[in-house]
């Protein structure tokens, strides 16, 4: 009956501890690290992220573009220089008989210059720069579209540390627990007073527990590695959750608020409307082919010797004009009827995959907030679980001290409070996951 007594004032001293446990009471086996908050990962891989690279580069690139397509209101300027040999001629009459030298200056030499300024082009140059604008802002917004992946890539890796931590605390209690009750059942057995087979069932409870301790180990390390390496931390880089952030008020905003926030500022469905914008701008440059182009041209030239006349003259000819130039492609006529059929069926795509992303779009807002407001609900429950895990653990733990319930009793109990303080953490970070996922899908993470 002692020995009882004790082995129950060692379980209520021990569970009365658990519940909701912060990382500060996690055992001392846990790896330790600095406590980073979830903007902070984002605000460094921000400046950090290899995988966000390519996308600043893409971008950059994007702008540059601009500035060439700009460039083409600038005058064409073309200057060359020609030095040249030239061999003695000859005449013949025209039955090709009384053939005569023509002696001709052996050297010859050319220098010319030629300004060309567009000044109409159908509009072409103006659609040009249209276009790159439009494929910059593209850019930028695939960026974003790029930084919100990571992002929430990031909080799933982050809220699924978290519970994995928290969980390692749960099995680590329960290992704690099962090892001391193998210890009195073993004592109790040497007594006499115990079965040999209620020992091995608790040694084959302390091996499973330890291996399912050093599987969460590997998968923290796991979550740790991947959250370190995608916000462009160094690897090894050891990060602690924000326990604080479990603290903190969500707002309940309704579903169609979250729909026009995704209607503005989803990156998806602004990189849509931007694809329709590029469509139809090269409409606009399929047409400007079938309209003239005007632009001004001057050049100055310098040739010798004077080849024209017979016999040449060993002299140099300079001459220069100013002159206005219009050119029209009449094969555009019945050219670019495929080409603009082409690009009013792009259009139609572009316009038809904005509406497909729209659509999916909303579909995603309202199955996470669906999923938002069902976390709360699991929430409540969790909390009331909570409150009959703790009154069951006590009238079981009264029962044990009275002889009145058996100790698989007592260890299913502690068992099951242990479990519900594990769910109801568990069940605050399903609210904030889902709260990411609608910042994720709305374009506001």
């Amino acid at each position: 009956m002692n020995n009882l007594r004790l082995l129950t004032g060692c379980l209520v001293a021990i569970l009365s501890g658990t519940g909701w446990h912060t990382f500060a009471d996690t055992p001392a086996a846990m790896p330790q690290g600095d406590v980073i908050s979830m903007e902070q990962l984002f605000e460094i891989a921000e400046h950090n992220s290899v995988q966000l690279r390519p996308s600043f580069s893409a971008e950059e690139e994007a702008r540059l573009e601009v500035n060439v397509a700009r460039s083409a209101y600038l005058p064409d300027i073309e200057a060359s220089l020609s030095v040249s040999g030239i061999g003695d001629g000859f005449t013949t009459a025209r039955d090709f008989s009384d053939c005569q030298k023509a002696p001709i200056p052996h050297f010859g030499n050319g220098l010319s210059l030629t300004v060309s300024q567009p000044l109409y082009a159908g509009g072409a140059i103006r659609s040009g720069i249209e276009m790159a604008e439009l494929k910059s802002t593209a850019s930028r917004f695939a960026t974003e579209m790029q930084r919100d992946n990571i992002r929430f890539r990031l909080a799933g890796f982050y809220l699924d540390l978290y519970k994995y931590r928290n969980l390692r605390t749960v099995v680590a209690d329960n290992l704690q627990l099962a090892n001391r009750m193998l210890a009195d059942m073993t004592a109790r057995f040497e007594q006499g007073v115990a079965l040999r087979n209620d020992i091995t069932r608790y040694e084959l409870l302390v091996a499973n527990l330890e291996l399912e301790l050093t599987r969460i180990d590997n998968t923290i390390d796991i979550l740790t590695h991947n959250l370190a390496v995608t916000a462009g931390l160094p690897a090894g880089t050891r990060i602690l959750p924000d326990s604080t952030m479990l603290l903190r008020a969500l707002p309940a905003d309704g579903e169609a608020w979250w729909c026009r926030e995704a209607a503005d500022n989803a990156p998806a469905i602004a990189l849509a409307r931007t694809g329709v914008e590029i469509s139809r701008k090269g409409e606009a440059l399929v047409k400007s082919e079938r309209l003239p182009h005007v632009g001004i041209q001057a050049a100055w030239s310098l040739d010798g010797p004077i080849l024209v006349e017979v016999p040449p003259i060993n002299r140099n000819l300079s001459y220069w004009y100013v002159g206005l130039g219009v050119t029209y492609n009449v094969a555009s006529l019945y050219k670019s009827n495929k080409a603009l059929a082409r690009s009013r069926a792009a259009t139609r795509v572009a316009e038809e995959q904005l509406d497909a992303v729209m659509q999916q779009t909303d579909l995603t807002i309202r199955a996470d907030y669906v999923r938002y407001l069902e976390a709360y609900e699991e929430l409540k429950t969790r909390h009331k679980s909570v409150e009959l895990a703790d009154r069951n653990y006590n009238v079981t733990a009264t029962r044990y001290s009275a002889d009145m319930a058996l100790i698989t009793d007592m260890l299913d109990a502690a068992n099951a409070r242990i479990e519900a303080d594990r769910e109801l953490v568990n069940s605050r970070i399903n609210i904030i996951y889902y709260y990411y996922k609608l910042l994720f899908s709305s374009g506001k993470i």
